[in-house]
């Protein structure tokens, strides 16, 4: 191997946090990579990770090591981009994770309209509404609530507000009665997510009591917002969920608005990628086609999906 692949492959090891994650970013086994790393190592005599059973850091050797072989990559990646940037298509596989309900009910049914732009792209798409780490799994871009954002190294750039209401079935109602207040939701059934904690807590704003959140809880939980909205269908709970999704099911009578003079609209939907200065063509591609869909107004407030303002006003009289 050539000191630019071991520079290569030293500092994907060190960018993903590990050897297997390297390995899998290279097509490669970590003992592979376990074995080359120490090759180098051996070649300039010092050594550039501690190694435990568990996880391998970087030694101060290793991070002088890493700032200079960053530096170089980086340039040769731009290098490179320059001169093919004029006449060349995004290419390759391009790794996207996106929140469960967002991404099968808004972004996959646009994947198409994608990839006829982009003939050359390939898309691993993952539906999940865990908190993901991007570098950890190789991810290029992410879609996901504010709620579920806590890595400060990424970018970020937002998408659309989440605005988001409460709603139960008629026969939840029937059987429970509807909270008149947010503080009487504490003696409700409240649906609730596992992956996401500050999910379950509901923001609440008035005159009188002015900005409150209450941390909401009940005998059902799940791992998606999509599993939530099928158990509120089903007359477990109460659910707090995005106006797109339900609201379909809400002009259907199928759901119904509880509290609706308490929207919450706190959240937003975000587009998130590594940091680099220098972005690849293909996130570049897919970042821009996300925001041509979703910035300024999105879809479902243009296709009239959401109540207007008089219908809102309707709701919270009767509510």
């Amino acid at each position: 191997m050539d000191r630019a692949a071991e520079m290569h492959m030293f500092v994907r090891a060190v960018d993903r946090g590990s050897f297997s994650s390297a390995a899998r970013d290279l097509d490669l086994t970590p003992s592979a990579v376990s074995k080359q790393i120490r090759r180098l190592e051996d070649r300039l005599g010092v050594r550039l990770f501690n190694r435990t059973t568990r996880r391998v850091s970087l030694t101060e050797v290793g991070h002088a090591y890493y700032e200079r072989c960053a530096r170089i990559i980086q340039e040769i990646e731009e290098a490179e981009e320059a001169v093919t940037a004029l006449n060349e298509n995004p290419r390759g596989t391009l790794r996207v994770a996106a929140t469960v309900a967002f991404g099968r009910v808004e972004v996959l049914p646009r994947i198409q309209d994608f990839l006829e732009r982009y003939p050359e792209l390939n898309i691993e798409f993952e539906l999940t509404d865990r908190q993901v780490d991007l570098i950890e799994e190789g991810i290029d871009v992410a879609i996901q609530w504010r709620e579920q954002m806590d890595d400060p190294s990424l970018i970020a750039r937002r998408l659309c507000v989440n605005r988001r209401i409460i709603c139960a079935s008629p026969h939840y109602i029937e059987q429970h009665g509807a909270p008149a207040t947010p503080e009487e939701l504490l003696s409700h059934n409240c649906l609730t997510l596992y992956e996401v904690s500050q999910f379950n807590d509901w923001a609440f704003e008035d005159p009188v009591q002015g900005y409150r959140t209450l941390h909401v809880g009940g005998n059902f939980r799940a791992n998606t917002a999509d599993a939530l909205y099928e158990a509120a269908l089903a007359g477990v709970g109460l659910a707090r969920l995005s106006t797109w999704l339900v609201m379909p099911a809400i002009r259907r009578g199928d759901l119904v608005p509880v509290l609706p003079q308490y929207p919450h609209e706190r959240s937003a939907y975000f587009v998130l990628y590594p940091h680099r200065r220098h972005l690849s063509r293909k996130v570049r591609a897919f970042v821009d086609f996300l925001v041509e869909v979703f910035t300024p107004v999105p879809p479902w407030e243009r296709e009239g999906i959401e109540f207007t303002e008089a219908e809102w006003r309707e709701r919270i009289e009767r509510g």
